[in-house]
């Protein structure tokens, strides 16, 4: 690599400021001359300035002192990274703004949420690309629960770009003791399984808070496992990628982890609180709600097999009881597990 392309220790923004853009911002202060996060909480961006903690979204970390906050996006205009860990459901807006901006033109753009954009069916990187076409592109994915990696605990994580470069000179900036990253030229495919996974950790907190037990839950994870491939490489991902850390890695941390909103939230509503009681409950946005309706219509669209997908889809948007679509889920009629 030129070592002249890229800052060895780069500026990096984060924009977001909930619990998985604070864990990156101790992850990389190791690597980076600087690391701004930016939010429009005032309290938050204050706790973080002034007593280098972020209790509303992750009250157990202590922030290393030269990790700041703040409200202004414009101090995106000096980043040599910038990392997109908003709600994917914001990604857009985000991009839009960024473009009106004058970034570094070599400032790499980092896709750190998992989602899928309802109408256009595009992936968070994709978006990105559309707004911000003349940037380097990547996308980070994996079994990353943000308050694990704030404690410093084993994780490891995929970092994809289409540019070897690019792909090199990420993963050196993620990798610690205690981070570990392997690297990818399948956005598709990380991306895909990355949203699709939340939808399946909504059916597996279903499961358990049904009560249906051990063996029903895992005969759902791995069916919805079956699923994300067929619909993922149907969209072009590639089959290796699903069975992957950013596939079946990070579907069994959030199908099977209290530390997942999305099972969660799914063990919420198979106790029998409504969507929206378990929203309120939660605090903070859970993706596999709102994306199951967008992986939902592109999954019509490409006419692909779907029923856990529309299992689930049903009990957030149709109101079907969720005993009931999970007993018709699993007392459909037989097949073979493996298809030609």
């Amino acid at each position: 690599m030129n070592p002249d392309t890229y800052s060895s220790s780069p500026r990096v923004i984060i924009i977001g400021c909930g619990s998985w853009g604070t864990s990156l911002s101790s992850v990389l202060i190791h690597t980076a001359s600087a690391v701004t996060l930016v939010g429009r909480n005032p309290e938050v961006i204050d706790d973080i300035n002034s007593n280098h903690r972020n209790e509303r979204y992750l009250p157990d970390a202590i922030l290393d002192p030269s990790i700041t906050a703040s409200e202004d996006l414009a101090v995106a205009c000096e980043a040599d990274l910038i990392l997109f860990v908003v709600p994917s459901s914001a990604t857009r807006a985000t991009a839009e703004q960024l473009a009106g901006l004058q970034l570094k033109p070599r400032a790499i753009l980092m896709a750190c949420s998992k989602g899928i954009e309802r109408g256009t069916g595009q992936r968070m990187s994709e978006i990105i690309a559309e707004l911000l076409p003349t940037h380097p592109l990547s996308v980070l994915s994996g079994p990353n629960h943000a308050e694990e990696v704030s404690r410093g605990l084993a994780t490891t994580t995929v970092i994809g770009a289409q540019d070897e470069e690019v792909r090199s000179y990420l993963q050196r900036l993620f990798t610690s003791p205690t981070f570990r990253s392997y690297t990818s030229t399948d956005l598709t495919g990380m991306e895909w399984g990355g949203a699709i996974k939340n939808v399946f950790a909504i059916a597996s907190g279903i499961a358990t808070g049904l009560g249906l037990g051990d063996n029903a839950t895992a005969g759902l994870v791995t069916r919805g496992l079956a699923e994300m491939i067929r619909l993922g490489t149907a969209l072009g991902g590639h089959p290796d990628t699903f069975v992957g850390l950013s596939g079946v890695g990070d579907l069994i941390a959030t199908c099977y982890s209290h530390h997942s909103r999305n099972f969660r939230a799914g063990i919420s509503i198979g106790k029998g609180n409504t969507v929206q009681q378990t929203l309120d409950g939660e605090g903070m946005v859970v993706e596999g709600i709102p994306n199951c309706q967008s992986i939902h219509e592109v999954a019509r669209r490409t006419g692909v097999r779907t029923p856990l997908i529309d299992s689930v889809y049903s009990v957030l948007y149709e109101d079907k009881p969720a005993a009931d679509a999970l007993q018709e889920l699993l007392t459909r009629a037989p097949r073979p597990e493996t298809e030609g």
